[in-house]
């Protein structure tokens, strides 16, 4: 096919994403869908009955360019009781489509042709496609298997005058790895005294295991003064189709964040930022998250012991990692094309995180599901031959 005469493409690489493409398979094959990472149980009736509330009450216009300023003020508030951020609402604080959208407008924010931004792979899907049309350089390290820890020495040795921003996420998509103290120690260590700025991408915040401490940045002042930090109601509260979320970060750079973002989208959905404001007093809905999504994780990680998968430890996100290349030597894009047309169950396979396709002969699952859903799936990987 010859080339479009009219535009010349700015991705040119990309095509859909790994997470349509099994996703529509499970429609086809009718497969128990544990690939893309999403609730197949209901949300809060009272949130939901707070946003009906909130269109009958008139609240249907355009809202605050910046966000809700009660959500804002209740963000901060919330952020100076968990980390001991002391965050300011009208500065600090932009209300953003996503947490996707929050990342993208980051880094368009900041990047100029040249730049480099390190990024750690395996890696979710948006960063490398965010980077190259931005017009910079995506330095990919690999995390290191199979526990997905950063290999902090050769990040040392990627870095040069050309290096703008380092990007972390913790809890991790794909893997559920978590970066502890240490972590942020020899993050400081690279950073200080340098203009490298960071994007966190912490919209699994709530959502971590085995009582592991959330090593925010907001945590750390002389950190999120360089940083874009990047949150997602919709992880907090099982409606990941809202798209809404939030950046933090400090005034200067939101000020730059802020002009990027008013004229792309503005403003954001005016009834579910007023309820949200509302239900974020609702302190137990956040804080117990991470126990529940755990029961949730130990269930299915139990059910799993009866296949021949290998579990890679999750401690946090929707997310769990099992190899399999102790019983099968096929490409993880093929093996997972195969259980969905043949055992009916959709996954990930690991390997659409890299840019290069690295593959370790690991799937990953979704566990964010009903029991009775985790349950269904796994019958059938009982029979795997």
């Amino acid at each position: 096919m010859a080339a479009n005469p009219f535009i010349q493409s700015k991705l040119p690489d990309v095509g859909t994403t790994i997470f349509t493409v099994m996703s529509q398979l499970a429609v086809e094959q009718n497969a128990v869908n544990l690939g893309q990472g999403f609730p197949d149980f209901m949300m809060s009736e009272e949130l939901t009955s707070l946003v009906n509330h909130a269109m009958q009450k008139g609240f249907n216009q355009y809202v605050h360019m910046n966000g809700l300023p009660l959500l804002r003020e209740r963000l901060a508030a919330k952020a100076g009781k968990l980390y001991g951020a002391g965050i300011n609402p009208d500065t600090q604080i932009t209300i953003t489509p996503g947490g996707t959208y929050a990342i993208y407008t980051a880094l368009t924010t900041v990047l100029q042709p040249g730049d480099e931004v390190i990024v750690f792979e395996p890696a979710y899907d948006s960063y490398i496609p965010n980077i190259v049309i931005n017009g910079a350089k995506p330095v990919l390290i690999a995390l290191q298997y199979p526990d997905y820890s950063i290999p902090w020495d050769e990040v040392r040795a990627r870095i040069n005058s050309k290096t703008r921003m380092i990007m972390i996420n913790s809890p991790h998509n794909p893997t559920g790895a978590v970066l502890r103290e240490h972590d942020i120690e020899e993050l400081r260590k690279i950073v200080t005294d340098t203009n490298i700025l960071i994007l966190s991408d912490e919209v699994y915040e709530h959502l971590i295991f085995d009582d592991i401490a959330h090593q925010s940045i907001l945590r750390y002042p002389d950190l999120l003064e360089r940083s874009f930090v990047c949150f997602s109601f919709g992880k907090t509260y099982h409606c990941t189709g809202w798209k809404l979320g939030y950046c933090i970060s400090s005034p200067e750079l939101m000020k730059e964040f802020r002009k990027v973002h008013q004229f792309n989208c503005f403003c954001c959905d005016t009834p579910k930022q007023v309820a949200i404001a509302e239900y974020i007093q609702n302190e137990d809905a956040y804080l117990t998250l991470g126990s529940f999504m755990q029961q949730k994780r130990d269930f299915f990680r139990e059910l799993m012991k009866a296949t021949p998968f290998k579990c890679i430890p999750s401690h946090g996100s929707y997310f769990e990692c099992y190899s399999y290349g102790h019983f099968t030597d096929e490409a993880d894009k093929d093996f997972a094309i195969r259980l969905t047309k043949e055992y009916g169950i959709a996954t990930i396979p690991v390997s659409a995180f890299y840019k290069n396709g690295e593959d370790n002969k690991v799937l990953r699952f979704c566990f964010a599901k009903k029991e009775e859903t985790l349950e269904k799936a796994v019958q059938k990987l009982t029979t795997l031959k």
